[in-house]
């Protein structure tokens, strides 16, 4: 098998010897997940075999503020390219996610029409689209996808969120009622120089929204696959706390939402200004004894392991009797899926995404399976369809069976089992 050559680029990678948040050095090592590519560098089918550079992908964990992270950073340049394939529009769960945060925070903020609403890391404006006709709206990307969202009438800096883009936004803009970052909050470095900027573009009393990942479903439902050089960190509500807390803010609601298989929604202002809801007792009783504790990591991790063993004793003999198998998607957790499990174009024979994706046409990244446009699923009609995003399995079954698939689906996490197409009901 032709395999594509790996290199370790330490000079574009920093190990992390101490805790992102609180600095302890007694790190505890979870598990190490291999080297893998960054999930946004999917070479065209087109191009010639190159070498390229893998980086290590490791999980730790910080028993004093409970924050679970990468132990190496990769440089943000390598990870968010110019040309990053990645929009959140064409993703119906996050559209009705961001309506969701929309109405959910109008009822708990009071806000007016000249309010400015700063969203961090607004991609194509999803989420800012909503603010859009009521309030004043300013989104920060650095990729130039960032130029859909000005299309859109959104107004957007394009650059990365920093020192300088938060004195732009203070001094042109003017300080905001609201700033938003989802999934986006664990993906940059120098988080307390974040947190400073979100305090410096804040109105004194403005309120700062998170969405992350949640580490509590990460955990139990063996979501591993979200591990890669994006995220950085892995919050619980117990190390939000513990971060935001550092900086005199202080979390007054908290919400758990379904989106990315399971994150957690924040909404954190100065100390004081709003009254703590009930969530926040009621999910930080929830952690305990889990995400505190590091014997769920290790259980975690032998769960993982054995999830990847009773994955190939399932696919062993589709390959024998010589079936197709094709993925469903490429979110960019596939990509740690695929590299961790080593799929490969033998076993995998493509991947295929929704029309107009701008992953189609590419390979998955660090191998040399290629993503096709959906068509191909209903026109070579594969004995499988390998659930690549697997944490919405059962509302993508009947949509493939409604537009024609008449194989059977196999869902890898978190226990690798096949769902028979004549199971599958159309709602």
């Amino acid at each position: 098998m032709k395999k594509t050559p790996r290199t370790f680029d330490s000079k574009s990678s920093t190990p992390i010897l101490e805790c992102q948040v609180c600095e302890n050095p007694r790190l505890k090592k979870i598990m190490f997940l291999g080297y893998m590519r960054p999930v946004s560098t999917m070479r065209s089918v087109n191009e010639e075999l190159k070498e390229e550079s893998f980086y290590p992908t490791e999980l730790a964990y910080c028993p004093k503020c409970h924050l679970a992270q990468i132990t190496h950073i990769v440089d943000p340049k390598i990870l968010f390219l110019p040309e990053y394939v990645y929009t959140s529009s064409t993703t119906k769960v996050l559209r009705d996610n961001f309506k969701e945060l929309y109405n959910e925070c109008s009822s708990i903020i009071t806000l007016k029409a000249s309010d400015l609403i700063v969203d961090i890391g607004s991609n194509d404006g999803n989420l800012l689209i909503n603010f859009k006709t009521n309030h004043k709206v300013l989104g920060v990307t650095p990729e130039q996808i960032g130029k859909l969202a000005i299309k859109k009438g959104v107004p957007t800096i394009i650059d990365f969120f920093n020192d300088k883009t938060a004195d732009i936004i203070r001094e042109k803009y003017g300080k905001a009622k609201v700033a938003t970052a989802t999934n986006v909050f664990a993906h940059i470095e120098k988080v307390h120089d974040v947190i400073k900027n979100i305090k410096k573009i804040l109105e004194p009393s403005g309120v700062f929204i998170s969405e992350s990942h949640y580490l509590l479903p990460l955990l139990k439902n063996l979501q591993y696959d979200t591990i890669y050089h994006e995220h950085l960190r892995y919050y619980s509500l117990h190390s939000l706390s513990y971060l935001l807390n550092m900086h005199g803010l202080e979390i007054f609601h908290v919400k758990e939402i379904p989106t990315h298989g399971g994150s957690i929604r924040v909404y954190a202002a100065r100390k004081g200004i709003y009254k703590v809801k009930s969530s926040v007792h009621k999910i930080l009783n929830k952690e305990i004894n889990t995400v505190t504790n590091i014997d769920a990591f290790t259980k975690f991790k032998n769960r993982v392991m054995l999830s990847k063993l009773k994955l190939y004793t399932l696919l062993y003999p589709i390959k024998k009797r010589g079936q197709k198998i094709y993925g469903i998607s490429a979110p960019a957790r596939s990509t740690t899926f695929i590299s961790y499990t080593g799929l490969d174009e033998e076993i995998l024979d493509c991947v295929i995404e929704v029309a107009g994706s701008q992953k189609i046409g590419k390979y998955i990244p660090g191998t040399k399976i290629p993503v096709f446009d959906e068509s191909k699923l209903i026109s070579r009609q594969p004995e499988y369809a390998l659930l690549l995003s697997w944490h919405i399995a059962y509302e993508l079954m009947p949509k493939l069976k409604q537009k024609g698939f008449k194989g059977d689906f196999i869902v890898p996490l978190p226990q690798p089992h096949i769902v028979k197409n004549k199971q599958v009901k159309i709602s």
